[in-house]
């Protein structure tokens, strides 16, 4: 991985997100003694961050989904509680 002072990406930014394209590898961003950011591609933060994301959402959908039906109270299934509703006969 490369490290850019902050001076240097305010100077060069085209330079240096051409050199990202090219390479691929992440930039890592100075300011001082501190690296203070690190620049990636868009495929490396949908890969890194949004697909986490999607799969979290999605754990917690499933997780919400089973536990809603270990809650079922009664024996009746959903095709008889609307008959019921909608005023149908058994």
């Amino acid at each position: 991985m490369k490290t850019v002072n902050a001076l240097k990406i305010r100077n060069h930014l085209g330079e240096v997100l051409e050199e990202l394209n090219k390479t691929g590898n992440p930039i890592l961003v100075s300011k001082g003694r501190k690296v203070r950011a690190v620049l990636i591609t868009p495929e490396q933060f949908k890969k890194r961050f949004l697909d986490y994301q999607a799969e979290e959402e999605k754990k917690c959908l499933m997780d919400l989904i089973k536990n809603s039906r270990a809650k079922r109270k009664g024996t009746k299934d959903s095709i008889e509680v609307l008959r019921e509703l909608r005023g149908y006969e058994p």
